[in-house]
């Protein structure tokens, strides 16, 4: 199984959700799924990567050839995708994806995870979106999407598209349909 993670290029400043996403990473790998994100070595992005390949399994990395000096491509990963734009990183990316899954990140992690949302929404696709809630990260989002349903922004199925998952296990599970 293909899993697209969007993350962060950025630690953060909470080393246990770096240690979480380690955990991630080397499920996704000994589970013999194949991660695809956004190419990078440093941050989130990396250390996931890292994790990956340390547990045996293949990584590829879709990044934008602009972004290759600020976010420094990862050379050890099993493939690396140049291309030219971040339409073309998405649209890359979400077409090797069997499944989504979000850790936490900034407003480029936020950004992919609503539009792999909204691409669900309107029936481009039909995959599993996850986020796995490190920490309580997402909860503000999560209760931002409840209001938008409360308040008839959002139509109850389509806030459904989204799961949430609290741990690792169940972050895996939700993306195999178990």
């Amino acid at each position: 199984m293909n899993i697209c993670v969007y993350c962060g290029s950025s630690a953060g400043n909470d080393p246990s959700i770096i240690e979480q996403a380690e955990v991630f990473g080397r499920q996704l790998g000994s589970r013999g799924h194949r991660l695809i994100y956004g190419g990078a070595s440093i941050g989130i992005m990396g250390r996931l990567a890292d994790a990956v390949l340390s547990a045996g399994g293949e990584v590829i990395g879709v990044i934008p050839k602009g972004l290759f000096r600020r976010e420094v491509p990862h050379q050890g990963i099993t493939e690396l995708i140049a291309v030219n734009d971040m339409h073309q990183r998405k649209s890359e990316m979400a077409s090797r994806a069997d499944a989504f899954v979000a850790l936490p990140g900034g407003f480029g992690t936020l950004e992919e995870l609503l539009e792999i949302i909204t691409w669900n929404q309107i029936g481009i696709l039909k995959k599993p979106v996850v986020v796995l809630n490190l920490n309580g990260f997402f909860d503000p989002l999560l209760s931002m999407i409840d209001h938008a349903m409360a308040t008839g922004f959002i139509k109850q199925k389509n806030g459904d598209i989204l799961k949430v998952a609290n741990s690792v296990d169940e972050c895996l599970q939700l993306c195999e349909g178990r």
